[in-house]
């Protein structure tokens, strides 16, 4: 029997018998995978994130060709989309006011304001999407409201995960394997060898990131068996550097370290975990309480904080690989819920319906 999701089915009822039966037999062949769409609505994207301007951003996160997901596709750099996404997009700061002498002396470059109405490609109020993807750390705290009151003035939709956005809510999903979607959906859990591991950086620009550095360094003194990634690691961190492809890093272990910068508020909660669980390991985790509402109980380990206390807790968790085996199919039931439902592209999905 096939079945249709309700927007198919909508958007299937004035086709044919003819057409009709051409769709039930692809949907039939292809089965789960093929929701027929004609005209998806399409989806562009602005970000001031380094290196996420490319023309395939998000491709990797369905199952069909060119960004397709149902009703939408993902086009980020289409000239005339029917919907904008600005995610994680910082507004430029207002100019300020120049008296007649500096107009003279100091011509002021091109208007901000000019070039904001340029990057929204004439999509309508209504159909432009604010997402903010960042925590609110206190050193970005005024940043970030400032970014919501000029989004007030463009878009439709405003979000981020604190509580002073307009529409408070967790981070619809995205995460960082270039496995492809199918690969993700259908796999086993992989063959693993090794402990534990841990992806970081060394950034250390607030103080929730200084905490996160101190954690390393007490790990290593107490002579805990993980292997460490990640970018600008500090020398006495001894990191193995950093991975073009997280799935390296996390795959063959049975325990990941998924320790979010910012634990305070009941929304943030990022690619840490998604990483950790898509690539079937047992997330020891530690961040605020949006992961309990999101992903079923038992799907990851709760350290409890970045102290000796919690050092004794990941001691205890890898010593064994029983708790992965106990997790085992927690993970499973989590991984589906991150591919298919907190998928970034199934929220924007949800949105255009």
């Amino acid at each position: 029997m096939i079945k249709l999701s309700k927007l198919t089915h909508h958007s299937l009822c004035g086709a044919s018998a003819f057409k009709l039966s051409i769709i039930a037999k692809i949907t039939q062949a292809d089965a789960p995978y093929i929701l027929l769409i004609m005209n998806p609505k399409i989806i562009g994207t602005i970000t001031t994130y380094p290196g996420m301007n490319q023309s395939d951003w998000l491709w990797q996160q369905t199952p069909y060709n060119f960004g397709r997901w149902r009703n939408i596709q993902m086009l980020a750099n289409h000239p005339e989309p029917d919907f904008l996404l600005m995610y994680q997009f910082d507004f430029p700061k207002p100019q300020k006011k120049q008296s007649w002498l500096d107009k003279i002396r100091r011509p002021s470059p091109q208007n901000p304001e000019n070039d904001i109405r340029d990057k929204l490609r004439g999509v309508p109020q209504e159909r432009i999407i604010y997402l903010i993807r960042e925590p609110p750390l206190p050193e970005v705290i005024e940043i970030t409201k400032a970014n919501y009151d000029r989004a007030k003035l463009y878009c439709g939709y405003i979000s981020g995960p604190d509580d002073f956005a307009p529409n408070p809510n967790y981070m619809p999903a995205i995460w960082y394997h270039n496995n492809s979607f199918r690969e993700l959906d259908e796999m086993p859990a992989p063959t693993k060898t090794k402990s534990c591991s841990w992806i970081t950086s060394g950034v250390s620009r607030s103080a929730n990131h200084r905490h996160r550095l101190d954690f390393i360094k007490l790990l290593q003194q107490q002579q805990l068996n993980f292997d460490l990634y990640g970018r600008n690691l500090p020398t006495w961190a001894h990191g193995n550097g950093t991975v073009n492809n997280k799935w390296h890093a996390i795959a063959p272990y049975y325990y990941n370290l998924a320790i979010e910068n910012y634990t305070e508020n009941d929304w943030y909660v990022s690619e840490k975990l998604w990483d950790a669980l898509l690539a079937w390991s047992l997330p020891i985790y530690y961040g605020g309480a949006a992961a309990d509402k999101l992903l079923p109980a038992g799907s990851f380990l709760r350290l409890p904080s970045l102290d000796q206390k919690g050092v004794e807790f990941i001691q205890d968790a890898i010593a064994t690989p029983d708790y992965w085996h106990e997790a085992r199919e927690k993970i499973a039931e989590a991984r589906q819920i991150i591919l298919h439902e907190l998928n970034l592209l199934n929220w924007l999905s949800n949105f255009v319906s």
